[in-house]
């Protein structure tokens, strides 16, 4: 995977996520993936689009400046409409601007929920002293967050403290600062849990490529 953070703003946020444990008595673990999900459909659908739409083009070409011969104008259609769709799927592998118009915003919420969850669960999350723990991801291609706290932290990290946490993350995130987006979401995190003393037991921040 390509590193997302420098040498220089790992250091610092894991700097920031012990002090924050310390701080707070609850494990604090950041994780950056490239995407949640393959979504083997998009390269589908933007083919499927550039079909339709190079098809749409040829039967107006056609009918303004028709060819004399029908064989012709058949092939010519195919090989437009077919290098058309190439050409778009193509563009949704390898330009993730491109592809996240093809992504429905509700698909990209539950797979990178799901993600977290079983991110959560693979890295043991759960298996921390007063089950305080608290795990927030940041999933590149689709832009979300999400803020997955542990059952001794639902209560103080609840649905209404994660919509505000992430409203302050989106403003960085959007703009292609991830560093201080997690910065921010950390200290978020630190101003909302009430407890005392210090809790280190798992790797501070993990970064994976993803499906």
């Amino acid at each position: 995977m390509k590193q997302t953070l420098s040498e220089e703003e790992r250091d610092s946020l894991n700097r920031k996520v012990a002090a924050a444990e310390k701080h707070t008595d609850a494990q604090i673990v950041l994780a950056i993936i490239e995407r949640s999900d393959s979504y083997a459909e998009i390269p589908w659908k933007a083919f499927a689009l550039g079909t339709s739409g190079a098809g749409l083009l040829v039967l107006l070409m056609n009918r303004m400046w028709p060819l004399p011969d029908p064989v012709m104008a058949a092939l010519l259609a195919i090989v437009i409409m077919l290098a058309t769709g190439a050409g778009f799927a193509l563009l949704s592998v390898f330009v993730p601007d491109f592809a996240r118009l093809f992504l429905h915003s509700h698909r990209a919420e539950v797979e990178t929920m799901q993600y977290a969850r079983s991110l959560f669960l693979s890295h043991e999350l759960f298996g921390t002293p007063k089950r305080r723990a608290v795990l927030l991801l940041v999933s590149l291609f689709e832009r979300r967050i999400v803020v997955l706290p542990d059952a001794g932290l639902n209560l103080k990290i609840n649905k209404e403290t994660i919509e505000k946490i992430i409203v302050h993350m989106r403003i960085y995130l959007n703009s292609g600062k991830t560093a201080q987006a997690l910065e921010t979401g950390l200290k978020k995190l630190e101003e909302v849990i009430l407890s005392d003393g210090p809790s280190h037991e798992l790797p501070n921040v993990i970064e994976e490529r993803g499906a």
